[in-house]
């Protein structure tokens, strides 16, 4: 055999190992951090704990407060009809709410694209977990403001009277995003805002201490969050 098989051979067996120790050392992050943290953030008032799991180490990212925050609006309307807009909590937890997302297929998910998914009984709450700001941004061909037709088909056609829409988006990832978020417009609901504070720390903060913050910097992914609460009048 030749020498550029054996190196090829040679590299993809060290790849193999450095991608198991990887997912070993994962493991006994998310072991310590998930027996012996008790951490918590505030949001509203009220407290949470942060979310550890070992899928896409939830303890280095956004996920961390996301994920408890939408557990805990589900929790309140555990007998509701709930819609989850972005194929998240599955990896999570064992669901039983609906699923839309366009790109992914599977038990429960809805492969449509939200501009045009019009169900025939409307939801009484929907969650969003930083899914909306790749819509038109991250399709070809790029259209930012398909955005605003999401929001806009949610709240009309999606949400039930008295009904309430939670979304996530990230800040800095798109930003046709942070001009709304800037201008206060099109994104519907009330606004909070969490900043990432140390590598597993969130806090409430402003939006002026967000107002033109990076992706990816200083920490890896999200370091600021908007979360939108919109509930919709009775009719």
């Amino acid at each position: 055999m030749s020498t550029t098989y054996h190196l090829e051979n040679k590299i993809s067996k060290r790849k193999e190992f450095f991608n198991s120790l990887r997912k070993i050392l994962n493991r006994v992050t998310y072991y310590i951090f998930y027996r012996f943290s008790s951490a918590t953030f505030i949001f509203r008032s009220r407290s949470y704990r942060y979310f550890f799991h070992p899928y896409n180490t939830t303890w280095r990212n956004e996920r961390s407060v996301e994920v408890p925050i939408a557990i805990g609006f589900m929790e309140e309307m555990k007998k509701k009809r709930v819609l989850e807009v972005g194929n998240v909590l599955r990896y999570y937890y064992p669901v039983r709410h609906d699923t839309l997302d366009k790109y992914e297929f599977g038990d429960g998910v809805l492969s449509l694209d939200i501009v045009d998914f019009h169900p025939k009984e409307k939801y009484d709450l929907i969650v969003t977990i930083s899914t909306l700001e790749h819509v038109g941004w991250d399709e070809e061909p790029q259209n930012p403001k398909k955005l605003d037709a999401a929001f806009q088909n949610l709240v009309d056609n999606c949400l039930a009277p008295g009904g309430v829409l939670v979304i996530t988006l990230p800040i800095g990832y798109n930003s046709y995003v942070d001009e709304l978020l800037s201008l206060q417009k099109t994104i519907p609901g009330e606004k909070y805002f969490l900043k990432r504070k140390a590598f597993s720390e969130w806090r409430e903060v402003p939006y002026e201490e967000v107002r033109g913050m990076k992706y990816n910097s200083p920490f890896p992914s999200s370091n600021a969050i908007c979360i939108s609460i919109y509930q919709k009048m009775n009719s």
